[in-house]
């Protein structure tokens, strides 16, 4: 069918322009409007405000729990990044390269979890950890191993450290997923190419899987760097609430915290403006460091 530039121009902005209303409600407006309160002191619950100018980003500086709240968001992205890559890349392997009969239901048991609300994971955490009926402690007792129950999330020195674990099980499935992909769209015949120059299994994997998968793990290396730095805070939010003594606040829920509940709109706004600009400097750097040659075989 014949159109002319018109109805094609027409066509596009059909397409285009509800896309960029839509980006612009939902992105750009809470961004800027972020950007514009970080400059003002108000409560949030009031049109009442007044302007401050730099007096929020100088209070951030000089907030001590400020640095803490970054390097627990840093120490859940590496403790993430190389938890679930180290399991998603096992499991993938696995269930491509092995002749394992129940492979499609190993696939549902591993991104069941990704099926799950975050909060639902966090209050089913909690109760595992439950210091007098949780599974955790529970085990332990079993072993004979009672010196090491303890309340894990009460407890300062294991709090934080006590997230990894549910945030890696959370997680694991979607990049399961993901390299699963990568491995299939590799030919058999690297492999049987592979095998004939006496390579075994171990190298076949370093030589031939790691880097033809490259591009996807690069993807799910920034995917999860991303979330992290964006969203750690639900879960946080749900299992200690930033305790105990602020050892697990993180950016973010140290933002909810000032803004909603302490009612310190504007300073919240200027946390918010921080988690933006760290998690872009953060993902440059990432782009710079992951950057390799495409491989072809």
């Amino acid at each position: 069918m014949v159109q002319s530039k018109k109805q094609k121009y027409l066509f596009l902005a059909f397409c285009l322009v509800p896309t960029f209303i839509m980006f612009g409600i939902f992105t750009l407006y809470p961004l800027f409007s972020g950007l514009y309160y970080s400059f003002f002191e108000m409560s949030g619950s009031s049109q009442a405000k007044e302007f401050v100018g730099f007096d929020n980003y100088i209070q951030l500086f000089k907030d001590e729990i400020v640095p803490a709240t970054i390097w627990h968001d840093y120490f859940l992205v590496i403790t993430k990044v190389i938890g679930i890559m180290i399991m998603a890349m096992f499991i993938a392997v696995a269930l491509t390269q092995l002749k394992i009969k129940e492979a499609p239901f190993y696939r549902i048991i591993f991104f069941f979890p990704n099926i799950m609300s975050v909060v639902v994971i966090g209050i089913l955490w909690t109760f595992i950890y439950n210091p007098d009926l949780g599974l955790v402690n529970s085990a332990l007792e079993f072993l004979g191993l009672e010196s090491w129950t303890r309340a894990w999330l009460g407890n300062e020195n294991w709090a934080l450290t006590s997230l990894v674990l549910p945030s890696i099980w959370a997680g694991i499935g979607l990049f399961m997923l993901l390299l699963m992909g990568g491995i299939a769209n590799i030919s058999k015949s690297y492999y049987e190419a592979a095998r004939i120059d006496g390579a075994n299994e171990w190298e076949q994997f370093w030589k031939v899987t790691l880097p033809l998968v490259w591009p996807q793990i690069k993807i799910s290396i920034l995917y999860i760097v991303i979330t992290t730095l964006n969203g750690s805070f639900i879960i946080v939010q749900v299992m200690t609430g930033g305790g105990p003594n602020n050892a697990t606040h993180v950016m973010g829920s140290y933002l909810y915290q000032q803004a909603f509940q302490q009612y310190n709109f504007g300073y919240g706004a200027t946390i918010g403006v921080m988690i933006l600009v760290i998690s872009l400097v953060t993902v440059l750097i990432l782009q710079l460091l992951l950057r390799r040659d495409k491989v072809e075989y």
